[in-house]
């Protein structure tokens, strides 16, 4: 039982016997004691208040996300665990763990086996920052992967690792703050050149870094990132394509004028639709030329599923 649990249990015992409490000094000396014990009763709970946040502020500090995290082990980088159907991650009070804005490669499959991070050009010895809060899990050397590397647990849930390092500044289970200084940048492990090796893990599953971070304008991509299984694949391959190489291409999933209609998929090409605000599938499908069997096929996605603003649907 965590520490959250444990003082839900405590405070609902404390207010059961204060209301009992209460009521025997009701009973006994009537309205006057009531009006008289008031102000003592919210002092006490604002008192109780920033206890609570306190205590809670320091669980997460001892163990960010655990919640969602069954345990600390700093044995693996990433063991996966079982994702949840949907997850809101916080994205406010970030920093970028570089000032590059040059991605080399971007998250997908790569040289037949699958990149599960993106790298950012990088000098040797430049400055890397942590991306949130957290706590340092692990600091370790991989000679045929990720040469130095830092793996750091955030209360948002997520989980960055940092690879390639020259040098590691911080040690295991320490806490940093958002745009600390935790290493510099090198070429170390399995490198053809200096540069951040930068992942983002949720239960130590890769999620796609562009999906949270814009390197070219050094910023966020909003306030929260709404993770969905079901919508992921096809919002990954969108983020690629804005924030990735091939980001000066215009794609067909641009809503230029929002009356163009898919043309037949020519050389496979694929191709994305940006949720409007009111849209329905049948809408989307109407205005795409396709099917909404066709959207539900190419998004794992059901007739019946409520489509949100913002969200990447494929088409094509």
């Amino acid at each position: 039982m965590n520490l959250r649990s444990i003082l839900k249990k405590v405070f609902s015992k404390t207010l059961t016997l204060t209301a009992l409490l209460g009521a025997t000094a009701a009973n006994a000396t009537a309205q006057d004691l009531i009006a008289r014990q008031a102000p003592v009763d919210r002092k006490m709970a604002t008192v109780d208040t920033i206890m609570l946040r306190n205590l809670i502020m320091m669980e997460d500090m001892d163990s960010p996300a655990g919640d969602l995290y069954a345990n600390w082990d700093n044995k693996y980088a990433h063991y996966a665990t079982q994702l949840p159907e949907t997850f809101n991650i916080d994205l406010r009070d970030f920093c970028m763990p570089t000032t590059s804005r040059v991605i080399t490669s971007n998250f997908g499959p790569r040289w037949g086996r699958m990149h599960k991070g993106i790298d950012i050009k990088v000098y040797t010895g430049d400055t890397i920052r942590s991306a949130f809060s957290g706590k340092v899990r692990i600091v370790r050397y991989e000679r045929g992967g990720y040469g130095k590397y830092i793996v750091i647990r955030h209360n948002n849930g997520l989980e960055t690792i940092y690879g390639h390092l020259s040098r590691q500044l911080v040690e295991e289970n320490q806490e940093v703050r958002a745009g600390e200084v935790i290493g510099l940048g090198g070429n170390t492990g399995r490198s053809t050149g200096s540069h951040l090796h930068f992942e983002t893990r949720l239960c130590g599953v890769a999620l796609n870094p562009a999906l949270m971070f814009d390197f070219r304008e050094q910023d966020v991509t909003g306030d929260f990132y709404a993770f969905n299984r079901n919508t992921y694949e096809a919002e990954s391959s969108y983020a690629n394509s804005l924030r990735g190489r091939d980001a000066g291409r215009s794609m067909a999933s641009d809503d230029e004028g929002g009356n163009r209609r898919a043309k037949s998929n020519a050389g496979g090409q694929v191709r994305y639709h940006k949720v409007a605000k009111g849209e329905t599938l049948e809408r989307i499908a109407r205005k795409r030329g396709v099917t909404v069997d066709t959207l539900c096929r190419l998004n794992h996605i059901t007739k019946r599923m409520k489509i949100r603003p913002g969200q990447i649907l494929r088409y094509s």
